[in-house]
């Protein structure tokens, strides 16, 4: 019998999300050509988990500074009331591939776009370099 499995799990990220009462659980593939900006701004309503398979992707949370989450690299979001951003490729040469494991809400959209005026009352809550 192999012994492997006693080091073959690296832990990528751990977090305490707060899951909606009656969640259920979904995971995609998402895939962009390269320089593709991805979605526009959008939320979801549950936490999602998220891991990049190929390329780059330009991550950016309401509040946070944008940041490139590379190939083998995970990333998450709280869900919620936070505005994603950024899902973008980060590259202009290569496709990226990510895949997101969201828990979402019965009776909504697992991402909900949101509108330029909402975005414009928000401003304030983006991340802005000193």
């Amino acid at each position: 019998m192999s012994e492997a499995w006693k080091t073959a799990v690296t832990v990528l990220q751990e977090t305490q999300p707060v899951i909606p009462p009656d969640a259920h659980v979904m995971t995609i593939v998402i895939e962009y050509p390269p320089g593709d900006p991805g979605a526009p701004p959008h939320r979801h309503p549950g936490p999602a988990f998220g891991y990049v398979i190929e390329g780059e992707m330009l991550f950016e949370l309401e509040g946070q500074s944008p940041r490139v989450v590379r190939a083998g690299e995970a990333f998450w979001e709280p869900g919620g009331d936070v505005i994603h951003y950024s899902d973008g490729n980060n590259r202009a040469d290569i496709p990226s591939k990510f895949t997101v494991t969201m828990i979402c809400v019965p009776g909504r959209p697992m991402l909900e776009l949101v509108d330029p005026q909402e975005l414009a009352r928000r401003k304030d809550r983006r991340w802005r370099p000193q």
